[in-house]
């Protein structure tokens, strides 16, 4: 029932905002943010109630939906998803919370549009069976479009129209994969699919291209990546926080529950051309981000190169490798995050990203530098900081098949340190720019913010097996797919 409840919630403030007047803008804000603190505390026992080192999904739910088709609401968590959630609560607190001064137009839609979001975003992630899945991924697409296409900056419509034209364009192969998989097994019940449907290597590689190219879409991964940066620099703080926080984790998330499971003969097809392209997306990714003008573009760019990594991990073909990318959605969730965030609090006072508007900010607003550069070394990889355990995880994993990804993806990490570093440098230190003479440093309500999130890498870094003990299971079962396919085919 919790499961149920999650996705209940944020629909219910969003209708309730619905009902507020509209010149109460501080109900509004406090009906939004007191509807994702009760999502997030509702979200908490499926942590602590989570059974570590067990198989099989957990909290689950099932009901006919429509019992003629066989088509059933079915939801439940294992490890692969149960972080994914907490992530999707927290990130979206934070998100109504960086808003609060943000946002002065259309406050009620804007909020209700959030906790649409929050909804559907949750039912991607606990959805079992395929079309339901598929309602709540077309679902997430409406209000971040809206969202882009209401509150993001000069291009926003342009940005909106272009993201929504990529994901159509993924996701139209995907319903007709998943309808193909439904004529093949008579149901569209994930659990049953995978064991009990039979499908030659040919129509798997067919239909593995059809799930992972909607999937590569919202990763996004290299070549399919170009509507990302327009996204997020066009969005609003909470709008790129959500899209890089938990929005781009449904595509790796998706490869991990629906690709691999249900076409695992297509793998060996499949892997080294995704292996590949993810390369090339961390190299490329971290290249362009190196000659970014614009701090808000750099950490997009980032997100190419790090979201690359992910799927590296995924596709290495091992159980170290898938829970290390596991990992490593939420350490980019949060450190992303907060990048952009910090972008946010000084864009709403300065109104730009340019770096040559900035330097030696550091003097004027310590508190937000510290941040800032704690933000970077957790995005970095720094040891004591989360982004370090999951990629040394994804790197030890890949080494053990593919020792050549592995040492391209750690030049990645080189550049990556190059370019952020580079970007501190050139806002935080040097000569002070007099423009910035009238900056305020962050206020309480931007340092707790802040401070949330940070802790949260801390405790990651130093305690990652609080995250490990229940994603091990999930990964240790599509790791025995995998080998188990590779032993019937002979490799």
């Amino acid at each position: 029932m919790i499961l149920s409840l999650l996705i209940l919630i944020p629909i219910t403030g969003a209708i309730l905002i619905a009902f507020v007047p509209r010149e109460q803008e501080n109900v509004v804000k406090w009906l939004a943010l007191g509807t994702t603190a009760v999502a997030l505390v509702v979200s908490l026992p499926l942590y602590f109630g989570f059974v570590d080192n067990a198989s099989g999904y957990q909290f689950e739910e099932f009901r006919p939906w429509i019992p003629p088709l066989n088509i059933a609401y079915h939801v439940g968590i294992d490890g692969l998803s149960l972080f994914l959630i907490l992530l999707t609560t927290f990130l979206t607190l934070i998100s109504v919370l960086s808003s609060w001064t943000a946002i002065t137009d259309g406050l009620k839609g804007y909020m209700a549009l959030m906790l649409l979001l929050e909804a559907a975003v949750i039912g991607v992630f606990v959805s079992l069976d395929l079309f339901l899945f598929y309602l709540f991924w077309e679902a997430s697409l409406i209000p971040m479009a809206l969202l882009i296409g209401k509150w993001g900056g000069s291009r926003r419509v342009y940005a909106a129209v272009k993201f929504i034209i990529y994901t159509m364009a993924g996701s139209t192969l995907m319903l007709v994969g998943a309808l193909v998989l439904y004529v093949n097994g008579g149901t569209s019940d994930l659990p049953t699919l995978v064991n009990n449907l039979e499908l030659s290597q040919n129509l798997q590689i067919i239909l593995f291209f059809a799930f992972a190219l909607a999937f590569s879409v919202k990763v996004p991964l290299f070549p399919l990546h170009t509507w990302l940066p327009t996204a997020h620099v066009e969005a609003p703080t909470a709008g790129s926080i959500m899209l890089a926080g938990v929005l781009l984790k449904m595509g790796t998330y998706s490869y991990l529950r629906f690709a691999i499971p249900l076409f695992p003969d297509a793998l060996a097809y499949w892997s080294p051309l995704l292996v590949t392209l993810a390369i090339v997306g961390i190299l490329y990714g971290a290249l362009v981000a190196l000659v970014q003008d614009d701090v808000k573009k750099l950490v997009a760019y980032s997100s190419v190169a790090h979201m690359g990594f992910i799927v590296l991990g995924t596709f290495s073909g091992g159980q170290q490798g898938m829970s290390g990318a596991v990992l490593q959605m939420i350490n980019h969730g949060l450190s992303t995050g907060m990048l952009f965030f910090l972008i946010g609090v000084l864009y709403e006072q300065r109104h730009t990203r340019l770096f040559s508007e900035y330097g030696g900010l550091w003097v004027k607003v310590p508190v937000f530098g510290t941040y800032f550069l704690l933000a970077v070394f957790s995005s970095v990889g720094l040891p004591g900081l989360n982004g370090f355990v999951g990629e040394f995880v994804i790197l030890l994993g890949t080494f053990k098949v593919n020792p050549i990804a592995a040492a391209l993806g750690t030049f990645g990490i080189v550049l990556a340190a190059w370019y952020l570093l580079t970007a501190t440098r050139k806002m935080m230190m040097g000569p002070f720019n007099e423009a910035n003479k009238n900056l305020k440093d962050m206020n309480l309500r931007e340092s707790g913010i802040a401070f949330a999130l940070i802790a949260l890498c801390f405790v990651i870094g130093f305690f990652p097996n609080l995250l490990f003990d229940k994603i091990n299971p999930a990964t240790v079962e599509l790791a025995e797919i995998i080998k188990a396919t590779a032993l019937l085919a002979g490799q």
